[in-house]
């Protein structure tokens, strides 16, 4: 009875740790999907010889990868699309040097060879927390950075 027990007090204290490493909630689920987002963006595109572009809408709040044919599992749906929640704000937008902040949509370039179009995003969530995204031209990698104010 005594191990039973412990092992109750272990598991009463450790479930709510797992549960919040294993739910995504707020800007850690918007770096992940859109982590994915872009991945899956460029994977589509070198292996179909053709370009794929990940489409944000700003003013909607979402993005998702359209070209490159679809994904045949649907369990793979999000490694294709991402909502930002209305806690976080678009702080910037740029693709290519411009400023899409507060257009209806804009389009991401993913091409064969590996590179991409240049992208700068940055969010602001009400929890005062910053994430920079990024991609690489060369390489059309995604890689995100904590903002320092």
């Amino acid at each position: 009875m005594v191990v039973v027990s412990i092992i109750g007090l272990i598991m009463a204290v450790g479930v709510p740790t797992l549960y919040h490493a294993i739910k995504r909630e707020g800007i850690s689920k918007v770096t992940n999907d859109l982590m994915e987002t872009c991945a899956n963006a460029r994977g589509r595109a070198i292996l179909s010889g053709s370009e794929v572009t990940v489409v944000f809408q700003p003013l909607n709040r979402r993005f998702e990868v359209s070209g490159g044919g679809g994904p045949t599992d649907p369990n793979q749906a999000s490694a294709t699309t991402g909502q930002i929640p209305d806690s976080i704000q678009i702080e910037m937008l740029d693709v290519n040097l411009l400023e899409y902040r507060e257009s209806d949509s804009v389009r991401v370039r993913f091409f064969p060879n590996g590179t991409s179009d240049e992208m700068t995003l940055i969010l602001h969530s009400d929890k005062d927390e910053w994430r920079k995204f990024t991609l690489e031209v060369t390489t059309g990698l995604a890689s995100v950075t904590d903002k320092i104010q």
